[in-house]
């Protein structure tokens, strides 16, 4: 028939294990996608992988958190996708913490086109960590992209020229603070040196660092990526941010990533994350100035229009999906 819906014709255990290996396209700190999916008869349960934490980098959980909450907005947009409604239940067991999430109450509705769009867009997103090009991003860009990060119970302040001069100062003293940690070094030569389907390949690192008011993460060691010479003049930094420092709103602030990046994607804007500045407390405090005191730093974000020029850089290689999606409750009932 014409007028079906997508996957009409599947049950719905079929489209809740489609949906959580759709969600390991999400972006995740370090390409750890530290985390894995339950697929139970009615719901869909999301929890943390504890050994693909960085226990030196992020001892807190925030990026495990925000990255988790990333692959929880990309399945709810997969679902949607495929016609279904889920009710999220953050945290719902206090007594399970690496519980996350669970999408509950799934109801038939209507195909919805726009998640449609941006489960298109979750294939084609990458982190592009060349400098951008000189063509400015357009202001309509930056408010729809602000939009949706509000449409996840976040905030994203786009930063003025000082703030800009302040971030670039605090992300230099973040990378010398994380340069002389020797734990943080051996963590981050551990997940630029993976093979398989986790970490950073040299395709994807910059083979020099490139020139920019503010600077990128030192991944101490060069990648194979051609920079170019261009510059970030042009470029656009957001503060991602809320009113709350705990689990809760860190897995939201990585739901508003996730509709930041994938927004941007579909307006032919490129995203870098800068987490380095939130990683080390005292320029994490230096953010929280940014924004008067009146929020919590979850992430900065470079915006700008990539250099048609070039090729960007390939895709981070992804885990393979029996890793990170559990099925066995299901298994059974599936012919």
């Amino acid at each position: 028939m014409s007028h079906e819906t997508p996957g009409q014709d599947r049950p719905l255990t079929t489209a809740l294990a489609e949906a959580a290996a759709t969600a390991g396209y999400a972006p995740s700190v370090h390409n750890t996608q530290p985390w894995r999916w339950l697929v139970l008869p009615d719901a869909l349960e999301l929890r943390i992988v504890r050994d693909r934490q960085l226990t030196a980098t992020d001892p807190e959980g925030r990026l495990l958190a925000i990255s988790c909450g990333a692959a929880l907005h990309h399945a709810r947009l997969a679902l949607a996708a495929e016609g279904w409604t889920a009710v999220v239940e953050r945290l719902p067991d206090p007594a399970q913490p690496d519980l996350l999430a669970r999408l509950i109450g799934l109801n038939r509705s209507g195909a919805d086109t726009d998640a449609m769009r941006m489960v298109q867009c979750m294939q084609v997103r990458h982190t592009d960590r060349r400098p951008v090009s000189d063509e400015p991003v357009p202001t309509a860009a930056i408010g729809e992209i602000s939009r949706a990060v509000a449409a996840e119970g976040a905030s994203l302040q786009i930063l003025d020229s000082d703030q800009v001069m302040e971030l670039a100062a605090a992300a230099s003293h973040a990378g010398t603070v994380e340069a002389e940690d020797p734990q943080l070094r051996e963590e981050l030569q551990y997940w630029t040196s993976r093979a398989g389907g986790t970490g950073l390949p040299p395709e994807v690192l910059p083979e020099q660092q490139p020139q920019t008011t503010v600077p990128g993460r030192d991944f101490g060691r060069a990648g194979t990526l051609p920079i170019g010479p261009g510059h970030d003049k042009a470029a656009v930094y957001g503060l991602l941010n809320g009113d709350e420092d705990e689990p809760d709103s860190w897995l939201r602030a990585g739901e508003a990533l996730s509709a930041l990046w994938l927004t941007a994607t579909r307006l032919g804007v490129s995203v870098v994350p800068l987490s380095g500045v939130v990683e080390v407390p005292g320029t994490r405090q230096t953010l929280r100035r940014l924004l008067s005191g009146l929020g919590f730093p979850y992430l900065v974000v470079r915006l700008g229009i990539a250099d048609p020029a070039h090729a960007g850089p390939p895709h981070t290689p992804r885990l393979p999906i029996e890793q990170v999606v559990d099925t066995s409750a299901v298994r059974d009932q599936r012919s």
